[in-house]
């Protein structure tokens, strides 16, 4: 009988086609730019006196590329050596595994390695006199390493194979963008398309002709995030 709850998720191919299916919808909103642009009524070569200013809104949705798992794995052991053999180990077959999947060596690094001393403390009736020194009972050493996985499809067995080793700590899938310049690029050119067309809008009402830009600035107000749909 299979107890590996990691078996019972990503052997059913039902779920399988749903998580393709969930990836194939997620996105990425990349929040607003902003532009000003101004009109200019003085003379050629005078500094602008009257201007209108309007500010544009821009956002682009784009598909995910990559997904990042996060792992950890530790062990205690008496002598500090010994823990950090074991966890190397470990840590070595779960980056053998992961490479096999087809992670290049470029999408895998360490995030931290932390050495922490296991301590005892003694127990001592009411009235006695004990030692506030506590006892050092062994060490755990613990590794944690980020996956960067550029086949979606992979994503499911990935995290099948780690429960598999005894991996601990997993967290992920985290969908997102590898490089988000292009989805800047598209919001940016998205506010000033707006933002021209509101120019347009006021100036017409305003009985007034557009001049030259005078003025421009972009800010862009969070870091893009993960829209489920």
């Amino acid at each position: 009988m299979n107890n590996n709850p990691f078996d019972e998720i990503f052997s059913s191919g039902s779920v399988r086609i749903a998580l393709t299916g969930a990836l194939a919808i997620l996105a990425l909103f990349l929040l607003a730019q902003t532009i000003t642009a101004a009109q200019d009524f003085g003379r050629p070569g005078n500094p602008a006196t009257d201007t209108i200013t309007v500010q544009g809104s821009g956002k682009a949705t784009l598909p995910p590329d990559v997904a990042r798992v996060s792992f950890t794995v530790q062990n205690t052991a008496a002598a500090v050596a010994d823990a950090q053999a074991a966890t190397t180990k470990q840590a070595n077959a779960a980056i053998d595994f992961v490479k096999g999947q087809g992670v290049a060596d470029k999408d895998v690094s360490t995030l931290s390695y932390n050495i922490s001393p296991q301590y005892s403390y003694r127990s001592c009736p009411t009235g006695v006199l004990c030692p506030n020194s506590p006892t050092v009972t062994g060490y755990q050493v613990s590794e944690t390493i980020q996956v960067t996985v550029r086949d979606l499809t992979a994503v499911g067995a990935l995290l099948a194979g780690l429960g598999k080793l005894g991996v601990q700590n997993v967290n992920g899938p985290n969908f997102t963008l590898d490089d988000t310049s292009a989805g800047y690029d598209a919001a940016r050119a998205d506010a000033i398309t707006k933002a021209k067309t509101q120019a347009d809008l006021l100036a017409k009402q305003l009985g007034v002709h557009l001049g030259k830009i005078v003025n421009f600035s972009e800010s862009s107000g969070s870091y893009p995030s993960p829209v489920y749909a």
